[in-house]
């Protein structure tokens, strides 16, 4: 069988990155069964409800739903169990320092197989308020609206 290179996305939390501010973000490996494998390589599962727990220096991700194998037998493995985050002593004592403070809170962004294993790509996050996320929407629209301008501008010159 030949090795898997490069990175194949399987889920991203397209919501966290509006709802909240991203300050940093770090690429963890997951413990994980046979069976939650399987389901991943199918391009199943979902990120919306998850987060980050630091409990005992270990990081715990909850609430990320990854179905049950549809061939698998009694070996099966529940949804939405607590997995845990392979990451250095240092980048978890990090994080739990920062998470401590108030409106931070630490949140999943994107599963994804690299090089043939399964890794998420956590991030360091603050709560947008209602305001922010309307800044941040306009800004996107203003930018889009701007790139589209200038395409046609583009194509005019060209004709």
């Amino acid at each position: 069988m030949a090795k898997e290179k490069g990175r194949k996305i399987i889920a991203q939390n397209k919501k966290a990155r509006h709802d909240y501010l991203i300050l940093d973000t770090y690429e963890c490996g997951l413990v994980l069964t046979g069976t939650e494998v399987k389901s991943l390589r199918q391009g199943r599962a979902s990120l919306v409800d998850g987060f980050v727990q630091i409990d005992g220096h270990e990081a715990w991700l909850h609430h990320v739903h990854v179905p049950e194998y549809t061939q698998g037998t009694w070996t099966n493995h529940s949804a939405r169990r607590k997995r845990k985050l392979l990451m250095h002593r240092a980048e978890i004592d990090k994080l739990e320092s920062k998470s401590q403070e108030t409106g931070h809170t630490i949140v999943p962004l994107a599963l994804y197989f690299k090089d043939g294993r399964a890794k998420v790509e956590i991030a360091l996050a603050k709560g947008k308020k209602e305001y922010d996320k309307r800044q941040t929407l306009r800004e996107k629209q203003d930018r889009r609206e701007t790139d589209r301008a200038i395409s046609a501008v583009k194509r005019r010159q060209q004709a």
